[in-house]
């Protein structure tokens, strides 16, 4: 009798399991570089709560774009701006009224030297900085905001022969870190520790006002329409939950 008990249990357990893999989804997130770490924190919450799996990739936004356009096999794009989501959306690859705002970037001048910028960004008038690193303008938002930055100082072009120029803000993050520029233009949340506390170094938080908003946007695509756990994931991003990460990990909310 128990050993007939105990094989019931055995195959009542192995049932459950077989159930759990097959109603289980996998999502793939196309995510910019800038919010990698953070979706890797919200990826492992979802995770945890739905039993489903989440495949991040990242890069720039212009690139992973360009990716979704020749029919890269995205579900959700998670994207640092609002104009390639839009895009998408109004080419019909994007699901319509399935975009929205789920977070709102802040750029940061960081240096990994103690007293190198300061907390006003005048280092930048000088000549302290012999290589500054910034995300390409032309498929980074965070390296447009940079730019932008940049031309409103009237430095732009003092800097013509010093710029490293990273394909994402992820490699301008590594091209800093690891000293092979003074100093770069990078995401707040990319000093941020998992405990909210920022990394040693020197900082400029750029106010607001010297930069278009870096509004950014995902977007369900068409692909995933039938896709339970990408509507789940996105919906958790917009819950109380997601958003108190997001903003403890440096971003502001929309």
């Amino acid at each position: 009798m128990r050993h007939s008990l105990s094989n019931f249990v055995a195959l009542l357990a192995t049932a459950c399991l077989a159930s759990t893999a097959v109603s289980a989804q996998t999502v793939t997130v196309a995510v910019a570089a800038n919010f990698l770490a953070t979706s890797k924190i919200l990826a492992h919450q979802f995770e945890q709560e739905s039993h489903d799996k989440v495949l991040l990739s990242a890069g720039s936004t212009g690139k992973l774009y360009a990716q979704i356009r020749h029919g890269a096999p995205y579900d959700v794009f998670l994207a640092a701006d609002k104009r390639r989501p839009k895009l998408l959306e109004s080419e019909g690859v994007a699901l319509k009224g399935s975009r929205f705002t789920y977070a709102i970037g802040r750029l940061a001048l960081w240096s990994p030297k103690s007293g190198l910028v300061d907390t006003a960004g005048a280092v930048l008038r000088g000549s302290s900085i012999q290589k500054l690193a910034i995300a390409n303008p032309k498929t980074a938002p965070y390296g447009a905001a940079a730019q932008q930055v940049l031309q409103k100082m009237y430095v732009w072009q003092q800097y013509s022969g010093r710029i490293v120029r990273g394909e994402d803000v992820g490699q301008t993050w590594q091209f800093v870190s690891t000293g092979n520029a003074d100093a770069g233009f990078i995401a707040l949340a990319q000093i941020t520790l998992a405990n909210g506390n920022r990394r040693s170094g020197s900082l400029w938080l750029v106010p607001q006002q010297m930069y278009t908003p870096i509004e950014q946007q995902a977007v369900t695509l068409k692909r995933a329409q039938g896709n339970a756990a990408a509507h789940a994931f996105t919906a958790f991003l917009r819950s109380k939950q997601a958003r108190a990460e997001i903003s403890r990990q440096g971003y502001a909310l929309p």
